[in-house]
């Protein structure tokens, strides 16, 4: 009797396994840049390194809100990953995070929405930029996105102009300034990568949908 109540427990921890995959969102995170990105993911926490060519699979539950991915830079890390630096995107000196990278730093935001309710998503730029990024959408079932996904494959820390110039990065002087913008400076970043945010209020079509449960690949320097 004890056998067939542990195995009764254990099928049904599999199936609760189970649901909760098949309702899961896939975040395909991939590496096309020349050098490697040590991407991480929120809420998840989840990080890892990723060498040119590289991929890497983080799965994010229908209907979060708030979910985001961002790379890291020229990072080191020892002790399993418990203890390290980038020189952009770090978040603590950890290869897991619990907050959004230091800046400057390219975010990938989403809403994801649940059963009828649309996925919402965009680029970020507010943080500044550190790295190209895409987000290619791969919907279900004959499903449609109404414009794709946004993309910034400018090297913009290549053309970022002194003032703005930061450690392998570009900053942004709006970051964290709920009133600021449009300036030069935001104009800057949108005349390079005009389908990303770039300042808090900024609305001018950088917001993109696909219905729920759709995948995503999110591609560093696309």
């Amino acid at each position: 009797m004890a056998s067939l109540a542990n195995s009764s427990v254990h099928l049904l921890l599999l199936v609760v396994v189970l649901a909760a995959a098949a309702d899961a969102v896939t975040f395909t995170i991939v590496n096309k840049c020349g050098y490697t990105v040590w991407p991480a993911a929120l809420p998840s926490g989840d990080g890892n390194q990723l060498d040119p060519g590289q991929s890497w699979a983080v799965y994010v539950p229908a209907g979060t809100k708030g979910a985001r991915v961002w790379g890291r830079t020229g990072c080191g890390f020892i002790s399993g990953g418990s203890l390290g630096q980038c020189q952009t995107g770090d978040c603590g000196g950890t290869l897991r995070c619990a907050a959004v990278g230091a800046p400057p730093v390219t975010v990938a935001e989403f809403s994801l929405g649940q059963a009828s309710k649309d996925d919402y998503f965009d680029i970020s730029l507010v943080d500044g930029f550190n790295a190209p990024m895409a987000i290619v959408p791969a919907p279900a079932g004959g499903r449609r996105c109404p414009r794709g996904g946004p993309r910034c494959a400018a090297e913009i820390t290549l053309q970022c102009p002194g003032e703005l110039r930061a450690k392998a990065g570009c900053s942004n002087p709006c970051r964290g300034n709920s009133t600021c913008g449009p300036t030069k400076d935001t104009e800057f970043f949108k005349k390079l990568c005009p389908e990303t945010v770039t300042y808090a209020r900024d609305g001018q079509g950088t917001t993109f949908t696909c219905p729920a449960g759709t995948d995503y690949q999110i591609v560093f320097c696309p």
